[in-house]
Parts: structure tokens; sequence; C-alpha cells
């Protein structure tokens, strides 16, 4: 490609056009901050109109209200497909703004009419008791991506772009965002955009100058050093830069043409001509003061183009007749009379540059994907079950088959593209690698004859960053198209704070009947805390599920299943599910086959159940003694202690309950899978002791049942945080989850078995030390537990 030239030019009323359309912007998102009556300014402003509490970010208004008028022009004028994603946390006022210029927002909350009745609601509701937030939100029409904690714009954007061929993503970088670890990463996601399949991001990186009360590290780079930044990032940037705001609209009109002429040009060679070179997209630094257009001094202090101007400029309107002056000085400084008429309507030079219907920001429906999205189709889990004639006599790696049923999924988008898989580097390490018999890893950098699966089209992507994966697929997700996330257990807490934006977005959606289910966040949790026995302590940690469960119970869903089959049934449930978060944890190590595809699906459907087969109630009115158990490791050692009982405790009446939906353990009123009483009651019994190998932290399981009946009966083996490298069955061993130490425990519990029992309790004392003078010398477990198999 050539040097870049920015030599289009606005006429005369093109340019006064997009001024007034900027100016109403402002006007009204000064107005949401400030005013609760008089919004057209048709007396003198006085106290009683302005909002008793001043809440909002006045500082990046002015700029995403600039975007937003430019990006109207370029939509209208070339007929584009376009959303935008709003980085700067709190930029509210000005989305808000542009949405009800345009009339998508009174298009969806008809109350907040395009009017001057509706400009006051619009103004009122702002920041205000059962008003709406100030940073952009699930509320707001056009809006993917929740505004407040900062980092995760761009790769919402890539996300959004990818299989979206005809779909123009601009995403705006405020410059304190910039600063963020996972902002930082996700610059990177050019490398896997395929010009063909998938559509363009331009990101527009507004550098104001200041977060809350500091300078912007970017916006203190001299040009020369940022542009060398961007440009090994592999963008090739465009410089917007001034404070004169018709000198900044020409400059800003020339930029868009530009950069969407040579985006237009690289998806042409792509698609037309059969090009492969990885292009350097465009992108604008868009340099403009921060507060733009607001007071320039407070109290003698500067304001406009300092860290002042973030939030509320002028914070003493009610009680300082200096600040309510000034305040009204500045809304009238917008003109607003030649931009609203008597009845509060935009006038029509103000709305030349808005395009029509879906084309607006805020009524593409790529902005609301439930609009979009199709059912994923799943393949009959019949083809890819494995045989269960009897439980415990064979293995499988569970994670391993789930790969051969999701290479089917692939091969049966590949025409739609509306699937994808992504994750930090380990779909092989986690035994999905049957999906590359269908498509491989996105990648459209360099490639040597070493490299394996690497595609430009592929529709598999790994990056070694956590937050770029998780920002991908919300962004995919968010548009209307289905995925997974199969990430190492105890990494996924890399985005412990991203689900929980994820899960926000969700919950309030479902008070939004506008906004239509998307499909779910589907987490595949493997490698996990019980086989990462030779990575060691680093690689141990299972709380990533203690962490869901504290969040909204209408939205979060935490399966275990013990073994191949029933992964493939809740796979089955939770690839076709919407709107929760689901997550998966499932080994890929080998692991015994207890269920057949039938009992799979009945003891998921129940989510927690008795395995008669596997205890010795044997008709008897009660058990003497439950074991229960969560989580394929846990499940085994249960079982291995069942047996021990039987051959040694043989008049004992063992029920042994498997519990593959967590949730199930909570109470109805707390969560909807939760059991009633009486259910829970009659599964772990109202009096009896319950021995509960858990998978992860032991507490979140007494958290989850505090307030049954029996919780005092109940007794729970997990994870305990030791760790090292060692063998596996001494993980299990050194968090006192082992079979030995469970009989231990059915023995101390049971009432009278502690004289009767004492000999068998030491014999599983004895074995345990044997352990451990075992793997000290032979570096392996003992053989009666390598080669253990169920006798049934």
């Amino acid at each position: 490609m050539p040097p870049v030239t920015v030599t289009s030019k606005l006429s005369n009323q093109e340019l006064q056009a997009l001024d007034a359309h900027w100016r109403a912007a402002n006007y009204l998102a000064v107005g949401q901050i400030y005013l609760m009556a008089n919004p057209l300014l048709t007396e003198p402003l006085r106290p009683e109109h302005v909002k008793p509490r001043l809440l909002g970010h006045w500082g990046t208004s002015p700029g995403l209200n600039l975007v937003h008028t430019h990006l109207n022009r370029v939509i209208k004028a070339r007929d584009l497909d376009a959303i935008c994603i709003w980085g700067p946390g709190h930029g509210g006022p000005a989305v808000l703004a542009n949405s009800w210029l345009e009339g998508s927002y009174s298009e969806t909350y008809p109350d907040v009419s395009r009017d001057a009745e509706g400009m006051g609601r619009l103004f009122k509701q702002f920041s205000f008791p059962g008003g709406v937030p100030s940073h952009v939100a699930p509320e707001t029409p056009g809006s993917i991506h929740e505004g407040g904690e900062l980092g995760y714009s761009l790769s919402h954007a890539y996300g959004a772009a990818l299989d979206n061929p005809g779909l123009l993503v601009t995403c705006v970088i405020g410059d304190g965002e910039a600063e963020t670890g996972p902002l930082a990463a996700s610059w990177h996601s050019n490398k896997f955009l395929d010009p063909v399949h998938d559509g363009a991001v331009l990101p527009i990186l507004h550098l104001n100058g200041y977060k809350i009360a500091n300078p912007t590290v970017l916006s203190r780079l001299p040009e020369a050093e940022l542009d060398e930044l961007l440009r090994g990032y592999g963008h090739d940037p465009i410089h917007v830069t001034g404070d004169d705001p018709l000198t900044v609209h020409q400059l800003m009109a020339a930029a868009m043409d530009t950069v969407l002429d040579r985006i237009a040009a690289y998806q042409e060679a792509a698609r037309e001509q059969g090009a492969t070179e990885r292009p350097s997209w465009p992108m604008i630094v868009l340099r403009t003061p921060k507060g733009w257009t607001g007071p320039a001094e407070v109290d003698g202090l500067p304001v406009e183009g300092t860290w002042r101007a973030h939030q509320v400029p002028l914070s003493e309107v009610r009680n300082n007749p200096r600040h309510l002056r000034q305040l009204e000085e500045w809304l009238r400084s917008y003109r607003p009379e030649e931009l609203f008429d008597d009845a509060g309507r935009p006038r029509p030079h103000v709305l030349a540059c808005v395009p029509d219907g879906e084309r607006r920001i805020g009524a593409n429906p790529h902005a609301n994907g439930g609009l979009l999205l199709r059912d994923l189709p799943v393949p009959d889990l019949e083809r890819f079950a494995v045989a269960v004639d009897k439980p415990g006599v064979t293995l499988h790696e569970p994670t391993r088959v789930l790969g051969d049923l999701l290479e089917q999924v692939m091969a049966d988008t590949a025409g739609r593209r509306d699937f994808r898989i992504v994750g930090p580097d380990e779909t092989a390490s986690n035994r999905l690698q049957a999906v590359y018999g269908v498509t491989g890893k996105a990648w459209q950098a360099q490639t040597v004859p070493v490299d394996e699966n690497l595609d430009a089209h592929g529709r598999v992507m790994e990056i070694l960053s956590e937050h770029t994966c998780q920002g991908w697929l919300e962004g995919y997700l968010l548009t209307g198209r289905h995925g997974l996330f199969s990430c190492y257990e105890a990494f996924v807490h890399i985005v412990d704070s991203m689900v929980n934006q994820h899960i926000k977005w969700l919950r309030t959606t479902r008070t939004l009947p506008w906004r239509r289910p998307i499909a779910s966040l589907n987490y595949l949790l493997t490698s996990h805390v019980w086989r990462q026995d030779h990575n060691g302590f680093s690689h141990q940690d299972p709380g990533f599920v203690d962490h869901v469960l504290n969040k909204a119970p209408e939205v979060v869903r935490v399966y275990l299943p013990p073994d191949t089959n029933t992964l493939l049934s809740v796979a089955d449930h939770v690839l076709a599910s919407k709107d929760y978060v689901n997550v998966v944890v499932a080994g890929k190590q080998p692991c015994f086959d207890w269920l057949s595809l039938d009992a799979a699906r009945a003891h998921c459907a129940r989510g927690a159940g008795i395995w008669e087969w596997a205890g010795t109630e044997d008709g008897r009115t009660e058990p003497d003694v439950v074991l229960a158990c969560a989580g394929d490791v846990p499940t085994q050692e249960i079982l291995a202690a069942a047996q021990l009982l039987r051959r040694h405790l043989p008049q004992l009446a063992v029920r042994i309950v498997n519990v593959v939906d967590l949730a199930r353990l909570l109470p109805r009123e707390e969560h909807p899978h939760g059991m009633p009483d009486p259910e829970y009651d009659a599964l772990l019994t109202p009096d009896k002791p319950v021995i509960f190998a858990y998978h992860g932290y032991p507490w979140l399981i007494h958290r989850l049942a505090y307030r049954r009946t029996n919780h005092h009966h109940l007794h729970v083996r997990g994870y305990k945080e030791i760790g090292t490298t060692t063998t596996p069955f001494d993980m299990v061993v050194r968090n006192d989850l082992d079979r030995y130490r469970l009989v231990m425990d059915v023995i101390d519990r049971v009432p009278g078995l502690a004289v009767t029992a004492a000999p068998v309790r030491q014999l599983m004392e004895d074995t345990r030390l044997r352990h451990h003078a075992w793997i000290r010398e032979h570096g392996t477990d003992l053989p009666e537990v390598a080669d253990w198999t169920w006798e049934g």
C-alpha cells in the first residue's frame, strides 16, 4: 500500500451539519450529567433545575461524540454495516445522547421520546435512582461492551468481526484503557483477523491526555515513538490532532475516508485477487482536549484539557451562584435553539448525517446478537458415546471423546461459520485436537515448515493471553454466534474479573425484553488440580468454581461430569443453552467409564442421584452412611473407598451419591437448580453421616449446604491448598481425599464403628504410610492403586 495521504475535504454545508450534530450531542451529554428539569433552557437556569447529586463523566464525552458523528457520516455515505465498541469506561452520556439523536433510543424506550418531554426524561434518568448507569451498559441500544472496567474493548471488537465479513467494527480505545495489560495484548488480534471471512476492525486511540488524576502514558510519548509502537503492533496510524472544532471535523472526515478506502482495498485484494500478505491495518490516533468545549477554568483552576475535566467540572451548581451561571453559559454555548425546535425535536440539519433504519449504530442487529442467533447443530450423542456394559471396566480420555463431537460441530458449521473454539495454546494439550480434521488454527502471521495446523481461515483460536481469548469469545457471542473456551483449570482465574462483567451483562439483559438471548459462554476446564501432579503447585487451583458460584444464580451453572458419557451429555446441554455462563470441569487423562449414555443422560437430568449399583443398601430402609462425590477423581476415590468398605465392613449399608450439577446442593430458593429440602433429605438423609469427596475447596460444599437439616453431619474432603510435583495418587493423599482416608472418615463418624472397626482403620492408616515410603523409593504409586479396578 502507498503511504497514507489525507486529501478529502468537506463542503461547507457538510461541515456545518456535522458540527451541528456534534454540538447537539455535547449539549445532551452535559444535560444528562446536570439537569433534571428545564431541558431546553426555555427559562433562566435555577438551582432546582439541577440534580442534587451530580454523577457522570464529561471528560471523554466530546471525543466520543466526535467519533459517533463522523461514523454516522461514513455509514450513510457508504451504506456500511457498522457497530462501535466504546472503550472509555464512563462514556455513557455521549452514547446515550447519540442514540437519542438518531431515534433508536426512543424506539427502544418509547417514553423517552425524541422531543422536549423525552429529552427531560433522558436527562433526569441518567445516574438517577430508577434510571440508567453512567457508563455504556446493556440498557444502551447498540452496545455490546460494558463500560466501567477497562481493558477489553479491542478484543471484544475483534470477536465481533470474526466470521462477519460485511461488518465494520470501530473501537474507541481510551488512553487510560490503553495502559492495561489486556488491552496491550489485544493489539495482536490483527494477526488472527482473516480479511476473507472476517470483518474489519478500526481502532481509534483517543488520546485526551489524562485519567482521573494523572497523565496517560501514551499521550506523553512523542508522536514518532508512538508511531513506532503502533506500527510494531501491525497498524498504520493516521493522526487527527487539534482543538478547533471545524479544523478537527475536516481532519477527522479525511482520516475516516482514507482508512475505509484502505480497508476496502485490503479486503478486495484478499477476496477477489487472492492476496495472502497480512495487511497493515489502518487506525486513527485522535488527540483532542479532555473535556473539550467545557469550562476552561473553574474557581481559578484550569479544567478543559486537564484531569479536572474527567468527571463533573462544576460540582457546586446548586449552592454556588458562580457555578450555576457558568453551567448555563456552558450549555448555551452550544446554541440549543439552533439545534432543537420549539417542541424539542432535533432540527433536520442536525440529523443530516444520521443513517436510516438498521444502519444506525443504536439499531444494528449485530449489537443485539440474539436477533441473528441460529441454533447450534449438535450431533446425536450415540455417534460418540463409549460403550459401558459394566461400570468401571473400560477407560477413556473424556475430553478426547468430546473432541470428536466438537469436530462434527465444526464440520456442520463450516458453511455458516458461527462456531469457534478459543484457548491459550492448549487445544491439543486438552485433547481436543480432533477438530483439526475440519479446521486449523487461525493465523495470519509468518509460517515456517515445522508449523502444524495453522490456517489463515481457521476457526480455532489460540493466543497465550486468557484475557484476549475471553474477549474474543464474548464479542463473538454477543453478536449472535456460538463458542467454547478451553483452558487449564488453574489459569482460568486470569479472567475472573472479565467473567464477572459478562455475568452482570447477562443478568441485566434478562430484565430487558428487547435484548434477545445469546448463546451461553461455555468454559471447559481441564488439566485440572488432581492431574497437575507433574507441573506442580503453580498449576493446582480449583477455585474458579467458587468464584462463579458467588455470582447471579439465574445466570451461572457448574457441572462436574465424572466420566466420558456424562461429559458428552453435559456438553450437549451447554452448547445448546442460551444466556448462561456454564463451567464444565472434566479431566483429560484416562478415566473409568461408569455410566452408559442413557444412564448418563438420566443422571445429568437429575443433576445428582444415587448410584445403586455402587452401594450396599441392599433394600434396607436407610443407609448407615452416605458417600457423596463431585468430580472425576473424587468419584473414583469414593468408589474405591466403597469397595474397601464392602470388603472389610460388609455389614455396613453404604449409599453412593454422585453430584454432577453443583447448584443442586443449594436450596431451591437460592438457585433455580437447587433441591427443595425434602428432596435433599431423601437423597442425603436428614441425620446420617455424609462423607463428601469434592473436586475443589471443601468449604464451598459447606457454604452451599449450610442451611440443610443434616449439615452438622456433613464432612467434606477436597483440595486444601497442599500441592507439589508428585505422583497422581499422592496429590489426593496429601489433601486427605484418598480412599483410605475416606474409609477412616466412615469409621470415625458412623456410631459404633470406632471400636469394632479399629483394626480396619489401622490397616488404612498403615497403607497410607506404606504409600509414602513406596513413592519415595519407586517414584510411582502403589501397585494396588495404579492397577485398581472396580470389582462391583
